[in-house]
């Protein structure tokens, strides 16, 4: 399922997904974003490398990359950005969710 999507993924989160690319030389992986339950506020980020889009995943594709995000999680991602810092704490993946109305001290877990 491919469509317009709201969910951003910026040029630091693109350009740090196609040098993992690059290191696994696996030009077939696309990065799937994901939520499950778990975390200290009830729902949490995930990330991934998959080969395999799924038929009902949304695919957004930019700069050459493909993201997947599945229909349960896409629900709460709606709005999202999807970015890559690197900072004293150390280089992760942030997403920056106006959904979210709660999050913890992690980054990486929250709650609707």
């Amino acid at each position: 399922m491919s469509e317009e999507t709201p969910i951003i993924f910026t040029e630091s989160c693109c350009a740090k997904v196609a040098d993992l690319i690059a290191e696994e030389n696996n030009p077939d992986l696309k990065l799937r974003v994901f939520v499950n339950g778990g975390g200290c506020s009830g729902f949490q980020y995930g990330f991934t490398f998959d080969e395999i889009m799924n038929d009902d995943d949304f695919k957004v594709e930019k700069d050459g990359l493909t993201f997947l995000i599945d229909p349960m999680s896409y629900q709460y991602l709606v709005g999202a950005e999807i970015d890559y810092t690197e900072s004293l704490q150390g280089s992760q993946f942030v997403i920056r969710n106006p959904n979210a109305t709660t999050t913890c001290g992690c980054g990486s877990s929250f709650s609707v």
